[in-house]
């Protein structure tokens, strides 16, 4: 085996784009192969030092291609890589540290120019046996030579402990020449491996596992019916299964039987809040609706205009955008409690306003109550040195007049005149924060080729002093390599929304030339430090469907908002590719709302809609105004160069025009006029789905002693709890009727205890044709209840559509309670797991299995 065991300076970086640096000065220090033991025992302690390690096992490699080569840093060498000897899964690299450690971060070399056999796609796991590892990362790498750092999970699944490992996984999953087999330049790990700061770290991750073990046999000998071993255990470990609270569940309804109480149990639980985490943790349910506004007038069609909300004052102003024809200087405002658009400036330029305009943007300050405007796009045919001015405007919507604050903002420190930039404010420190954009030029009559475009830096202005600073550079911007300027990749068609708690800028996508960003970043207004957060978090989240994305697709339509109390940044796309904008009738077009929580930086997507294309020749009334058709409801259709604001006080989202992009019909804007809500599961829902789930049980037990009872039951008690608006819920509900005789046809003559029933009530047992008629009719007549907002439908609860065979229990339901068979109490403890998987995971037992890990 060969090992790794150079030494280089503390990295005590924490973001991926910083830790780069970093990086790039251990490359220059480090050697191959030499231990300078006593060096490193001479540094101050630091978290996050590089780690030591040697190559365990590997699953093939070809010939001169050999493992150990990730050992060595040399970008120059196309040879010094490990590269396996085919593509064909699985292919790993599994390293061995020198002793257990909290690992950190992982970073990946490469050659000096960008190579097919990088690695696209990869997993990272880790743990104390070879044989037993854990997913860290999940993450791809770009093909370039820029070597790139990630962050790596190190505490456990709850967060309470470190989680050291001594054996390291690296998973090849693609490579960016999808036929070429994968190949790894170069591995560094840093962390923390000193038995001083690790040992105490080991020990409580060794308590947590033995207490997790316990836990496992206990949960193991309840379902098993061991209760002697299970009082034993938990006498001599002082080890509790679960909270009081859940046991008392587990005893009433697995134990006892008694549903009602169960019930109650339930109810109590979401009363005091137990399922709110749960309810949190579940995806929004969207719903668009068309706006008919009352107006006489309103807003006519246009894309590239912009709205600001006035949430306190319940209003959203519009202003400008090009109508296909020309740029417009009109401005609105929507009264969202009267729906109701009023003009009131047809030409802003005659009040002293802007002239007209599209591309440009807008911000509200909620404090002073005035919008500002900055930027818009020109034609090639008018960028004029004398027509090029970045004038930054007021509108005061106290005293309903427009001001001119600066006639050029490039002139007092400002950016130029800028087109697809993006704004935000600061209201509580009087800031707004201008980003990216493209830089208009005046044009070049002796031009003779293409001219590179430029890219407009970060800058602030401060409302109060009326001052300019620029914050970062570009990156291509003349000073950007200057030691004391800080610079950045600046871009057009981004997303950027401000979290006035955490005090942070967030930025989402981009392009810059043909090159499509897809960092997610975070800018510290007040400490300047710049986050990547996909790089940091890479990969979490889950998809509505069967996409392996997890993030929004870059492009230039994406539209994003925040919700700061919340914690949730909201990105709507839709036409998300450049040959988008051809014509939609040839291709499948789509739209998408994802949203991004700050809390456990996940993205979820909430609905992705596909819309078939159209002929320009034939688009209806509907087709103009925006609507299509989406899963059967009423959506916008896809589009660009529209504007979506968020009212923060309602949660509601509004969208308003845009361009469709058909290319027949290259004039033609939209004026529809949007609404979009979303709705997590409340408590009253999941309360339903409970009960539902108990409900069913039951009358599955009762098709076994009482069918007469049982569908009585079935038509007053379950029915009660049924959405029978949901076409799915409504056909689950019939099947159940069929639960009666395939329990009475099995076992009525065996089971049947009472002669009566038999004789007195035999016609009263309708045909399952009959009673499906009958509950068709009762169903008919049911008042609609609350749609179940559950995390599972009723189709695929985990509960059993199939009534079990025929026990040889008594027919006495109170002796069916405590003397119920194995099967009967089987199915009991399967709902009981159900059920405390919607409570918080410290109160419950735990999810996984004792036999889980047992493979014979």
């Amino acid at each position: 085996m060969s090992s790794s065991s150079t030494s280089s300076p503390t990295d005590n970086s924490s973001h991926g784009s910083v830790a780069l640096s970093s990086f790039g000065a251990l490359n220059a220090a480090s050697g191959t192969n030499t231990t300078t033991q006593s060096g490193s025992a001479q540094k101050p302690f630091s978290l996050s030092e590089r780690l030591n390690f040697e190559i365990y096992r590997y699953s093939s490699y070809s010939p001169n291609y050999l493992p150990e080569n990730v050992l060595v840093d040399c970008p120059n060498d196309q040879t010094s890589r490990w590269s396996a000897y085919t593509n064909s899964p699985p292919q790993f690299l599994t390293l061995k540290l020198r002793r257990p450690a909290i690992v950190k971060k992982i970073k990946f070399g490469k050659f000096e120019k960008s190579h097919v056999c990088n690695i696209k796609k990869f997993r990272v796991y880790g743990g104390l046996e070879d044989e037993h590892m854990v997913l860290l990362l999940e993450g791809g790498l770009k093909n370039d030579n820029v070597p790139e750092v990630f962050n790596l999970r190190y505490l456990t699944e709850d967060g309470a402990e470190n989680l050291p490992i001594l054996y390291l996984k690296i998973v090849p999953l693609l490579s960016w020449g999808p036929s070429f087999n994968f190949s790894i330049w170069y591995v560094e790990l840093h962390g923390q491996d000193d038995p001083m700061y690790t040992s105490a770290r080991m020990k409580s991750y060794n308590t947590l596992r033995e207490v997790e073990i316990i836990k496992l046999c206990l949960k193991h000998f309840r379902q098993q019916g061991y209760m002697s071993a299970f009082g034993a255990l938990q006498e001599q470990t002082n080890v509790q299964l679960e909270h009081p609270l859940i046991s008392e569940l587990h005893k009433c309804l697995v134990l006892q039987g008694d549903f009602e109480k169960a019930e109650r149990f339930l109810a109590e639980c979401i009363d005091e809040g137990l399922m709110d985490e749960y309810l949190y943790k579940q995806d929004y349910k969207h719903s668009w609706h068309i706006k008919h506004t009352e107006s006489e007038i309103k807003p006519g069609n246009r894309g590239g205009h912009q709205l600001v909300v006035d949430a306190k004052k319940r209003l959203i102003y519009l202003y400008g955008g090009w109508d296909g024809y020309q740029d417009l200087s009109d401005l609105w405002v929507y009264n969202i409690d009267d729906d109701d658009w009023s003009l009131v400036c047809e030409r802003s330029e005659l009040g002293n306003g802007p002239t007209p305009r599209s591309c440009h943007k807008m911000v509200f300050d909620p404090i002073s109550e005035n919008v500002f405007m900055l930027g818009r796009y020109l034609d090639n045919s008018i960028r004029t040195a004398d027509y090029i001015k970045s004038d930054f405007y007021l509108y005061d919507t106290r005293a309903r007049n427009w001001m001119q604050i600066c006639d050029d903002t490039s002139q007092v420190g400002g950016p130029q005149l800028v087109y697809d930039h993006q704004m935000c404010i600061d209201a509580d420190k009087r800031t707004i924060y201008v980003f990216g954009g493209k830089i208009l030029t005046p044009r070049s009559v002796n031009a003779t080729g293409a001219i590179e475009p430029e890219y407009s830096g970060l800058f602030s202005y401060h409302i109060a002093t009326n001052t300019w600073s620029q914050i970062l550079v570009d990156c291509h911007h003349a000073s950007a390599s200057l030691a004391d300027v800080m610079s950045i990749k600046s871009r057009i068609t981004h997303c950027m929304v401000f979290h006035n708690k955490h005090r942070k800028l967030y930025i989402y996508g981009g392009q810059r030339g043909k090159e499509d960003l897809d960092e997610f970043l975070s800018y510290d207004v007040d400490t300047q430090a710049i986050s990547i957060l996909n790089k940091e978090h890479p990969n979490q989240g889950t998809t509505a469907g069967n996409e392996a994305k997890f993030e929004p697709s870059s492009g230039y339509t994406l539209r994003a908002t925040i919700d700061c109390e919340r914690d949730e940044i909201y990105i709507f796309s839709s036409l998300s590719k450049v040959k988008d904008r051809r014509d939609i009738a040839h291709i499948d077009a789509s739209n998408a709302f994802w949203v991004y929580s700050l809390r456990s930086h996940k993205w979820s997507r909430i609905y992705y809609c596909r819309h078939s294309g159209q002929d320009a020749n034939s688009i209806s009334r509907m087709n103009i105004l925006g609507a299509s058709k989406g899963d059967g409801a009423l959506e916008p259709c896809p589009r660009f160069a529209h504007q979506l604001v968020y009212d923060d006080l309602a949660n509601t989202h509004y969208l308003f025009g845009g361009n469709p992009g058909f290319f027949q019909q290259q004039q033609l804007r939209l004026d529809d006029f949007w609404v979009l809500r979303l709705e997590k599961p409340k408590r009253e829902e999941i309360l339903k789905h409970c009960r539902f789930l108990v409900r069913k049980l039951r009358y599955e037990e009762m098709t076994r002693l009482d069918p007469l009872k049982a569908m009585q039951y079935l038509r007053h008690h379950i029915a009660a709890v049924i959405d029978h608006s949901d076409a799915e819920q409504l056909n689950n509900f019939h099947k159940l009727a069929s639960l009666l005789f395939k329990s009475h046809d099995n076992s009525l003559e065996r089971e049947c205890t009472t002669p009566a029933l038999c004789d007195e009530h035999a016609e009263e047992l309708e045909t399952d044709a009959d009673v499906s008629a009958k509950m068709k009719d009762e169903v008919a007549a049911i008042p609609e209840n609350i749609s179940l907002e559950s995390n599972e439908s009723l189709a695929s609860s985990g509960i059993s559509e199939t009534a079990s065979s025929p026990s040889s229990s008594s027919s006495c339901t109170k002796r069916a309670r405590t003397e119920c068979s194995p099967e009967v109490k089987n199915k009991r403890a399967f709902l009981f797991n159900k059920l405390v998987q919607l409570m918080p995971p410290t109160m419950v037992q735990p999810e996984r299995n004792l036999s889980d890990f047992v493979v014979i």
